[in-house]
């Protein structure tokens, strides 16, 4: 699926369905929050929710006062909904509209986060644009969510990657050293469950 497909796949998907009608929706990120808290950064740290379409990710953080929160989502439909809901405090956040493989970072980011974005990228070459705009992008810390090898093998009729700590690890640059990793399930809206594997990794300095 080439970028212009994927846009239109999402595109349609946030124009013809409700947060009640999609598997990942959350009402609170609470796995998301607690591996923030445990970064130790403060309120101006700089934060990037990768694939955040609708995810209310920055509605908490902005509660928590972090002054300094960018989410990027290929569909700007997702992104519009967002803007909607949040009103007056959308103008507190940066909104980029692109697929992650070609966005063009202009500053680097103390936290990058990805929820189920980052197992959606099957191809060797988009995984290898991914890893080289985190490496360029990321001087902190990075906060991954994907399907793991007990979760789905689709969702929203696309294929995935599914990833275990060690192949999650691998997938990434040698750039980056685990912190500790969780597996746990999600339940959607629907009541079915879906197991993800979360972990954190730290940048390594330049030698």
């Amino acid at each position: 699926m080439n970028t212009q497909q994927s846009r239109d796949h999402w595109q349609n998907v946030y124009k013809t369905k409700g947060p009640e009608q999609v598997s990942w929706t959350q009402e609170i990120p609470q796995t998301s929050l607690r591996f923030m808290e445990e970064l130790h950064i403060g309120p101006d740290a700089s934060v990037i929710d990768v694939g955040g379409g609708d995810s209310k990710l920055a509605d908490h953080l902005l509660k928590l006062g972090f002054e300094n929160i960018t989410v990027l989502d290929i569909s700007e439909a997702a992104i519009q909904r967002a803007q909607q809901r949040l009103g007056k405090d959308a103008d507190k956040v940066r909104w980029i509209v692109s697929d992650v493989c070609d966005f063009e970072p202009e500053g680097s980011y103390d936290v990058w986060h990805d929820r189920a974005a980052f197992h959606f990228l099957t191809e060797a070459a988009q995984l290898e644009k991914y890893r080289h705009i985190a490496r360029e992008a990321v001087r902190g810390y990075m906060i991954m969510g994907t399907f793991s090898e007990d979760g789905p093998t689709k969702c929203s009729g696309l294929d995935i990657r599914q990833y275990n700590a060690d192949t999650l690890r691998a997938a990434l640059t040698a750039d980056f050293e685990k912190i500790r990793c969780i597996t746990e399930d999600h339940e959607t809206p629907f009541g079915t469950t879906q197991n993800f594997l979360f972990c954190s990794f730290r940048k390594i300095p330049a030698a």
